[in-house]
């Protein structure tokens, strides 16, 4: 059975039964607690908790999850055996407050025994029973079981709180979980050869996979040793879906299914290598074809290569397949033709891997290809390390060292050792996997699944069932009750002149921020009193909060309010909002579709967006996406809001961005035919209404991210004036027309450069007479002829010109400069080729640098130093001739 159809028959299957098939969730997840969505409940984590609700009670799913640091997996685990990966499908269906313990347990039996044929005799179920005795045992899941046609009743086992009672923190929703394992067979038990080992579920071998685990959440826990039942009951279950095609297509793990062999049949073709060759790199093979997945997923959702968070995962996924097919041979960029098998293979399951098949290509080549960069000046610093070793007497190479290496530079360990052991050095490994664990603890750290911290108050309201009503779309006044007033998160019955609060309303027009979009400002007003509201936000459920201060009268808990939003700033708002999606789709007409929004901000008097591109825009690129967001707004285009089911507006090319939650009916805002988004804010009519628009500013805000930032309206026309008044105070400082600064400001480069270069000349001039006689003052040193002068005033360029001449006249020797100028520093050290296995010029020039209070760092024929203290610098080149003589000696 396909892989596909193993995932269909499963939606399919609980679709029969009164599920809502849920899409997928992104990777990457708008819960800010998590680095990445990481199991099948992360996108159903507010409905457990109480704060969120969607349009069913019954779902069913399959989600795309990344885990990469945990007590599960670590990125260095996976290819070692058959099970690890970093992505991962999980299936599971889910009931909120519908059915319960019967139905999961019935369904999922029907499902594996009768649909999918696996053997009743090989299956087993765990339940739960706590040790401390403090937590009822299920025994109703036990019955439930047990009455299961052909289950065997001796097949029934209790376990504790460690395998079989689920919690989401240390407070908050939990219950016992019934777990199913198959007994594989003896031939799949991996630890028979151990002494005293028992096959047994739950016992650490291979034989018996748990296949899927059912969550009965029934308990809310409110401290360390009490629970409360929860009102309402809800099933949670995960079933690993890689595990699964591994049991139904008789694969010995899950490398040997039909979700990773093409891929790795690729790679053997890319090697040419023979079955047998691939059998002993088969190590190399698994983490090619994992890690292949886990970049084109994880590309497809937005996610570029970065020095921290989900980039920087990326970029140690893309480094370490990359690391693993250079010991295949594979020495240029290959993981594009991985990552296209993933397309083919995976893309009618997931439509964004096709969608973004050439964008996934770009990053992962670029990355290849800037790893391949690191190797080489990760090979230098090495090299300065090995230096360093030996220089100070050492005979091994630092851990802390050769893991910022391997963590900084993505520099092979491997690698590492191999030039050490060159050099006669040790690793010290100890303090290597140190730094790992502290490394993969702040990882864990970022991916702890927490709930992020609420007021009680504003809890308390939403369990109230309180929730305001959103009129602002159409009317920007609205009459309103007072439900709560806050101050400092505590609830409070009435407030005064000056007081700074936040208001809860029955219903208002005021916006609260979302979607990039900045909250409303305006005015909460009655006969008796006046609240100036300063922002909107709505921080839990459907409450939103009017912050502001109290300006005249008592407001009090039940009054009749009129809120009256700012009009003319609003107004400025919506130019901004709807020139941002007319930006969105002229970058993605320009650029390609890959250019999606990574971020935005909508302001009154700006716009900001981010999007995902490996390189800056030209000025040419600019220019165009500029021009065709000003065609649109010349051409009047209606702007349309239609309400729809989420699928259906999918269908009609609706862009729906990676970090916003959406249910199953959704806001789409449409431009004529030209551009269709869902979004939940505030748009003009007509693009006509956005007036002007220019683009201020691109510049890159990480890696494969870049930003523009932009004015429309009022703002944009006074963003033109400034410019054009800067234009005429330039034209007059420089005495002509606006026309006519271009051409003079390039003469006056012109003028600039000629200049320099005739400093730089004079600078690199020194006249043969003067080296003459630094060659003169030239020392031997064990048969090394040694020269050493100070040149004040130069450039490290100029010092440089000026040795190279000196080394040509030496033909064989040592030659150290030095410059001060303006309380700096700067050293350049050179040693003839035909003396470098003897001493090296980085060796040379660190002594040097330190005496005037630097460092300083390069090859052996060629090194560059800088410093802070001029005043020692005659000393340090005094020294020259004692510190060859010490590098001579030791090398000897």
């Amino acid at each position: 059975m396909r892989s596909d159809d193993i995932r269909e028959t499963f939606l399919r299957f609980f679709e029969d039964r009164g599920h809502v098939r849920v899409p997928s969730m992104p990777l990457v997840p708008q819960d800010p607690t998590l680095l990445f969505t990481n199991s099948g409940m992360v996108q159903f984590k507010d409905v457990f908790l109480g704060v969120g609700m969607r349009p069913y009670r019954r779902a069913v799913d399959v989600q795309k999850c990344m885990r990469v640091a945990g007590k599960h997996n670590d990125l260095e685990d996976v290819g070692r055996d058959g099970y690890h990966h970093t992505f991962f499908e999980m299936l599971g269906n889910w009931s909120f407050g519908d059915y319960y313990k019967r139905e999961a347990i019935a369904w999922a039996w029907e499902l594996l025994t009768q649909v999918w044929g696996l053997p009743p005799e090989r299956l087993w179920a765990t339940c739960f029973e706590d040790e401390y005795g403090e937590i009822p045992r299920d025994d109703e899941a036990a019955e439930i079981w047990l009455r299961q046609p052909g289950f065997d009743p001796s097949h029934v086992l209790f376990f504790g709180r460690k395998e079989n009672f689920w919690e989401m923190a240390e407070v908050g929703p939990c219950g016992p979980d019934s777990e199913i394992h198959i007994d594989r067979g003896p031939g799949f038990c991996d630890r028979q050869h151990e002494p005293g080992h028992v096959c047994r579920v739950n016992g650490g071998c291979a034989r018996f996979l748990e296949l899927w685990n059912l969550v009965f959440i029934q308990y809310n826990r409110t401290g360390p040793t009490t629970l409360e039942p929860l009102p309402a009951k809800h099933v949670d279950t995960g079933m690993g879906f890689e595990r699964l095609v591994a049991v139904l297509q008789g694969a010995r793990d899950n490398y040997g299914t039909d979700l990773f062999l093409p891929l790795m049949d690729r790679v053997q073709e890319l090697t040419g290598q023979s079955a047998a060759e691939r059998e002993r790199d088969v190590v190399a093979y698994r983490v090619i074809a994992d890690h292949g997945r886990a970049a084109a997923f994880l590309v497809a959702d937005g996610v570029v290569p970065g020095n921290e968070g989900r980039g920087y995962v990326l970029r140690m996924v893309v480094r370490r397949a990359a690391r693993f097919g250079r010991k295949l041979g594979l020495v240029r960029p290959f993981l594009a033709e991985v990552t296209d098998v993933v397309v083919d293979r995976m893309g009618r399951a997931y439509p964004e891997l096709v969608q973004h098949r050439r964008f996934i290509r770009e990053v992962v080549t670029a990355e290849e290809e800037r790893f391949a960069r690191t190797l080489e000046s990760g090979l230098l610093r090495l090299e300065e390390l090995v230096a360093s070793a030996r220089a100070e007497g050492r005979t091994a190479l630092r851990g802390e060292d050769v893991f910022r290496l391997y963590d900084t530079y993505g520099f092979p360990k491997e690698m590492t050792l191999d030039v050490a052991r060159e050099a006669g050095l040790e690793v010290d490994w100890e303090g290597f996997e140190r730094e790992m664990e502290r490394q993969r603890a702040r990882a864990r750290a970022r991916s702890v699944f927490a709930a992020a911290h609420v007021p009680s108050s504003l809890q308390a309201l939403v369990e109230r069932g309180v929730r305001t009503e959103f009129v602002g779309y159409r009317r920007l006044r609205a009459s309103a009750t007072v439900v709560a007033l806050l101050r400092d998160g505590a609830g409070v019955e009435s407030a005064g002149p000056g007081d700074a609060v936040e208001v809860v309303l029955d219903r208002t027009p005021f916006y609260a921020e979302a979607g990039g979009q900045v909250g409303d400002t305006g005015w909460l007003a009655s006969a008796s009193v006046r609240f100036e509201v300063q922002d909107t936000q709505r921080p839990v459920g459907e409450v939103v909060v009017h912050r502001g201060v109290v300006q005249e009268g008592t407001l009090r808990v039940g009054q009749w309010v009129r809120a009256e939003v700012d009009a003319l700033r609003r107004r400025e708002i919506m130019r901004h909002h709807t020139a941002t999606h007319l930006l969105h789709k002229a970058l993605r007409e320009v650029l390609g579709e890959h250019a999606r929004q990574a971020g935005s901000l909508v302001a009154p008097d700006r716009l900001r967006f981010d999007f995902l591109h490996l390189q800056p825009l030209t000025r040419e690129q600019l220019d165009q996406v500029e021009r065709r967001v000003n065609e649109k707004v010349l051409e009047a285009l209606p702007v349309r809001v239609d309400f729809l089911p989420y699928e259906r507006a999918r269908q009609l090319g609706a862009m729906a961005l990676f970090d916003e939650k959406y249910g199953e009916v959704v806001r789409m805002v449409s431009v004529a035919d030209y551009s269709r988004e869902l979004c939940g804010g505030t748009h003009l009519r007509n693009t006509s209404e956005v007036g002007l628009f220019r683009i201020v500013q691109e510049t890159g805000v990480a890696a494969g991210v870049r930003r523009i930032e932009a004015v429309a309206g009022w703002a944009a026309y006074r963003w033109a004036r400034t410019q054009a008044e800067l234009l005429e105070a330039a034209a007059q400082k420089l005495r002509a027309s606006p026309e006519e600064v271009p051409g003079r400001v390039d003469r006056l480069l012109q003028q600039l450069r000629e200049l320099h270069r005739q400093v730089d000349a004079l600078q690199k001039g020194v006249g043969a007479a003067e080296l003459e006689r630094v060659l003169e003052r030239a020392q031997d040193v064990e048969g090394v002829r040694v020269v050493s002068a100070r040149f004040d005033g130069l450039s490290e360029d100029a010092l440089r010109a000026i040795g190279d001449r000196l080394r040509d006249r030496l033909r064989s020797g040592a030659v150290v400069l030095g410059s001060a100028s303006d309380g700096r520093v700067a050293l350049v050290a050179m040693v003839t080729k035909d003396l470098t296995d003897r001493l090296r010029a980085a060796d040379l020039i660190r002594p040097v640098a330190e005496l005037v209070g630097g460092r300083g760092g390069g090859r052996p024929e060629l090194a560059h130093a800088g410093g802070r203290d001029p005043q020692r610098l005659d000393e340090a080149l005094e020294r020259v001739p004692e510190f060859v003589r010490r590098l001579l000696e030791r090398g000897a």
